[in-house]
């Protein structure tokens, strides 16, 4: 899992030798080393290193060195192709013809050689030949040789990096189903062709007895469990038990439950990943996982019915930390619903940061609030809000005490300290689960996400007829009066954790209230993403052949290939039509 995709850069060049070519050789790589520089500066990969680039050995002047570029790549395993220029070049003969690579051209804007007719031609020969590339281009005049990259080209040069290396790291990892379909929601019926075709990925499944099977025969790291127990007594703190009398578990019971809660979380994950601790133990199969980028737990309601629910085991998955320390997320879909699962893998691989999974609940109305609470909404709550909230999987990042100066965020594992860990346990209050819904116990994660963080929450749906969608709504997270949260949380599940959400409003169709964004919501289902990340969502979108239908994006940032204007001039029609010529990615 950490033998990450590379970039590839492509120096293309005037192939005309006895002075032109020789002029442009040392220009042409320059541009390429001050890309690198650019990529190798701002972009990680998901385990926090930098970013590694590729640049072809020589500038490419004609099919053979393109040729040879194309060998480069595949033994360095790049998954992105960028190729740069300064000048004019022999299109169709220089091009990226790899179809399964995303791809992009940046054409200098310079008057002493014509690289934005380099690009103009070889765009028109990726859309003849149905290879969508992204066109890049400057809105300033430089100067030959000026190796600044101009900001509105190094915004569209990160942005299609990013997206296409979230592309390139979805290609060979798996989709595992632990269990199967939850309560008849429609996004846990896991759709192989769809992860096949669109994304790149194979699905694995596991019946949820597995998870019973490893706890029964002791198949996980017992050291590890006794170091995970203790991390856990000392730092999830338990809180008030809320059943009826007769539901009450006893301390023993309970006891027993964090014990099994513990151990499901490790199986799980092990499951996911695989752990060569196992091969000690005998169990060489159970040792390599299944090679898991991401993960749904069915649980309901056959395991929950009798076994503890995967609540704590989903939370502290998804999460940037646990008992061993600080680390990257296990990205785990509550209920199984695998395409949550992958909108929360989109914004994951596109930010690196933990996701929140949540049932995108209520609207509550300025009308409704005052109502209930005597409060009336102000601020940015003022048109009213969303509650977010779900059976106790969201992320302990979630709760926005990681800090930036004084503001709440979700940072990259990287970026997170010890404190800014303690501070999230601190928030999280760990309840017994509701034995109402979940028969078996377990404990539920409470917490509430501060308010002031910008946020983007986005669903993927498959529409029979068309095929996967897109929506995405950008706003942020707010805070109530405690009050007034207090009143509108305990009508509802006031042990799970709640994200109070306003999406940002345009005037227009589904953004014209709040009430209409919950109202066209696809899903009883929800992402959420710290920063507003709509555009690179939209970008990866249209890399992987899917239509978004709903956004509150502003135009002038949406960035699509080259190809997506010839398919008319509004941009939701464009990209319906074009998704539909093109197909899915790996057709």
């Amino acid at each position: 899992m950490k033998t990450y995709p590379k970039i590839g850069i492509r120096p293309i060049i005037d192939g005309r030798l006895g002075g032109i070519r020789e002029s442009l050789e040392e220009t042409t790589m320059n541009m390429a080393k001050a890309v690198v520089a650019l990529f190798n500066a701002e972009l990680k990969y998901p385990d926090g290193t930098p970013v590694v680039c590729v640049i072809a050995d020589t500038c490419i002047g004609g099919v053979k060195e393109a040729a040879d570029c194309a060998d480069k790549f595949e033994r360095e395993n790049v998954g992105v192709s960028l190729s740069v220029t300064p000048c004019w070049c022999y299109g169709s003969e220089t091009m990226d013809m790899n179809p399964l690579l995303p791809k992009a051209i940046w054409g200098f804007n310079g008057t002493e050689r014509p690289g934005a007719v380099y690009l103009a031609a070889t765009l028109a020969a990726h859309n003849q030949k149905g290879l969508p590339a992204f066109g890049i281009y400057g809105k300033d005049v430089q100067d030959m040789g000026d190796q600044h990259i101009p900001e509105d080209v190094r915004e569209k040069l990160l942005a299609f990096a990013r997206a296409g290396l979230a592309v390139a790291i979805m290609r060979g990892k798996s989709y595992l189903a632990i269990g199967s379909v939850s309560m008849g929601i429609a996004g846990s019926i896991v759709d192989a062709d769809f992860f096949q075709s669109y994304l790149g990925m194979r699905n694995e499944y596991v019946d949820s007895s597995e998870i019973l099977r490893r706890i029964q025969q002791h198949i996980f790291d017992p050291e590890e469990f006794k170091l995970a127990l203790k991390w856990t007594r000392e730092h999830c703190q338990e809180g008030e038990d809320f059943n009826q009398p007769k539901n009450v578990k006893s301390r023993e019971e309970k006891d027993q439950d964090w014990e099994f809660v513990v151990k499901m979380t490790m199986i799980m994950r092990d499951l996911m990943i695989g752990n060569p601790r196992l091969v000690d133990q005998g169990y060489g199969e159970e040792a390599q996982g299944h090679h898991a980028l991401l993960a749904g737990f069915q649980g309901q309601r056959q395991w929950t019915d009798f076994l503890p629910d995967g609540d704590f085991s989903e939370a502290l998955l998804n999460s940037s930390f646990d008992w061993n320390g600080i680390r990257t997320p296990y990205l785990v879909a509550t209920e199984n619903d695998a395409l949550n699962g992958v909108s929360m893998l989109f914004n994951y691989l596109l930010t690196n940061t933990a996701q929140i999974f949540a049932d995108v609940r209520t609207y509550w109305s300025p009308e409704a609030v005052a109502r209930v609470s005597g409060w009336k909404p102000e601020g940015r709550a003022a048109d009213g809000f969303l509650h977010l909230i779900n059976s106790g999987s969201a992320t302990l990042d979630g709760t926005g005490k990681q800090r930036l100066g004084d503001k709440p965020v979700m940072k990259p594992h990287w970026e997170i300290s010890d404190k800014e860990v303690d501070a999230c346990l601190k928030a999280t209050t760990f309840y017994p689960s509701n034995r109402d819904y979940m028969r078996g116990g377990g404990f539920s994660s409470k917490f509430v996400t501060e308010g002031g963080m910008p946020v983007t929450m986005c669903r993927l749906n498959l529409i029979k007829g068309v095929g996967p969608v897109l929506q995405i709504a950008e706003g942020w997270t707010i805070d109530l009066p405690g009050d007034v949260h207090r009143i509108l949380d305990e009508r509802t599940d006031k042990i799970w954790p709640t994200t109070w959400f306003v999406p940002r409003l345009t005037g227009e169709a589904n953004f014209s209230s709040v009430y209409a964004v919950m109202a066209n919501w696809g899903s009883n289902h929800g992402a959420i993403s710290y920063g507003h990340i709509g555009a690179d969502l939209i970008t990866l979108a249209a890399m992987l052949r899917i239509p978004v239908n709903m956004h509150n994006v502003a135009q002038e940032a949406i960035f699509r290939p080259s190809a997506w204007g010839a398919f008319g001039m509004d941009s939701e029609g464009s990209d319906y039509r074009a998704c539909q010529v093109y197909g899915p990615l790996y057709k």
